[in-house]
């Protein structure tokens, strides 16, 4: 074995640097031993970690690396690494990895500084830092701006579950979402997302708006959040809710529908997602009037939700068929999962009330949306300060990738 050797390269960025150095390291027939380089704002940043032959530093090699990095006005830096310590890094190769996303509005220094000082304590090493995001401009950042940084970090969690609830404590007071996800070959390779639709999809609750034109407004709201907070069992208050419906004119339903409040991020998710081959599905305990009123408007590929019972142009204020709950949800998941011959882990479930707990818990990646507690609490991720499209970041999307499906 020769000697192994670090090479810091720094300054600023230009077409060609990377090829001037290792056309120099060519020359010799060095072996680079792995390579990294990042830029921001125009500045660069180039390691090379290569193995010289036995000539050490009177080896010709330094002295060309000096001359053409000068030349580009670079600074440049030889660091000896020893052999022990280079196969002890080597080693480390398998060692569990994660990745940390960080969603927000804006990412602030305390921010990092409070997530990285969790992972310190942890035991587990950062690796990498990369901006998911585009730049924002800071004259005019639009009028609902992103901000996503992902973290690789290194090391054995020895308890998961303490850490998601340590990062989701966290973020809730520094007022960011954070995200903790297993760096395996599921997260690269999500295939189906299951959405929620009421106060998920939509930002509002149907069943609470027919409530309001039949003029019963204030006691379906009461039993509707009480409900989606998981103090009611959910078949039992939704009977309850839809027998203060009965006699409602079906002519409603389409001026509801036609003002449905779309969430934030909704559409370029669904549209991004569909552009790369995922299945689309709404498993809703709302209705399935409104459901399909949004499946035409995005394409969706299953939709199941509750059927209103209707006669003579009027509610019934029942149901006709099986109610969806919270269980038949996740049962549902299983099946279009099954179908299209994909493995759970591949699922994303999306949802805000505590009927959505049951597939949030079953698919690889479960997140509670601007959720009641009981869900953000039970929920393996959370999302509460941005839309639906920060779901993007979490799969490890970037805006110049998503850029290039439009």
């Amino acid at each position: 074995m020769g000697e192994i050797l670090l090479i810091n390269v720094t300054g600023g960025d230009r077409p060609g640097i990377a090829a001037a150095l290792t056309q120099v390291l060519a020359r010799y027939q060095v072996p680079i031993l792995d390579i990294g380089q990042s830029t921001i704002h125009n500045a660069l940043t180039l390691g090379l970690l290569v193995e010289l032959s036995s000539e050490g530093p009177d080896c010709p090699v330094f002295k060309e690396l000096l001359f053409r990095a000068h030349g580009m006005g670079l600074d440049i830096r030889f660091t000896p690494i020893d052999a022990d310590d280079y196969e002890g890094w080597v080693l480390e190769q398998g060692r569990p990895r994660h990745i940390l996303t960080l969603l927000g509005r804006e990412i602030e220094a305390e921010q990092i500084a409070r997530v990285t000082a969790v992972v310190a304590e942890q035991g587990l090493n950062v690796d990498r830092i990369v901006r998911l995001t585009g730049r924002i401009s800071r004259r005019d950042p639009g009028p609902h701006p992103l901000a996503s940084v992902e973290l690789s970090v290194r090391g054995t969690v020895e308890d998961l579950c303490a850490l998601h609830a340590a990062l989701l404590a966290l973020g809730q007071v520094i007022g960011v979402d954070i995200a903790v996800q297993e760096d395996d070959v599921f997260r690269r390779n999500r295939r189906l997302v299951c959405f929620d639709m009421d106060s998920t999809l939509i930002q509002t609750e149907v069943i609470d708006e027919l409530a309001v034109a039949a003029g019963v407004g204030p006691e379906v709201a009461a039993i509707t959040e009480a409900a989606m907070r998981g103090e009611l069992d959910f078949q039992a208050s939704f009977r309850r809710r839809m027998a203060l419906l009965e006699g409602l004119e079906e002519s409603v339903l389409a001026e509801i529908a036609q003002t449905l409040p779309i969430t934030e991020g909704a559409d370029r998710l669904i549209a991004s997602l569909k552009r790369l081959g995922y299945k689309i599905a709404i498993l809703s305990g709302g209705f399935t009037y409104f459901a399909e009123h949004l499946q035409r408007r995005f394409g969706i590929d299953y939709v199941y939700a509750n059927r209103l019972g209707l006669r003579d142009g009027r509610l019934t204020g029942e149901v006709s068929g099986e109610i969806i709950d919270g269980a038949r949800k996740a049962a549902l998941l299983r099946e279009i999962a099954a179908l299209e011959g994909i493995r759970l882990e591949q699922v994303i479930a999306v949802g805000d009330g505590a009927n959505d707990l049951p597939m949030l818990s079953i698919a690889g990646l479960g997140i509670a949306f601007h959720a009641k507690p009981i869900v953000t609490q039970q929920a393996r991720h959370s999302i509460a300060t941005v839309g639906l499209d920060g779901i993007l970041y979490l799969l490890g999307m970037r805006d110049r990738d998503l850029e290039m499906l439009d």
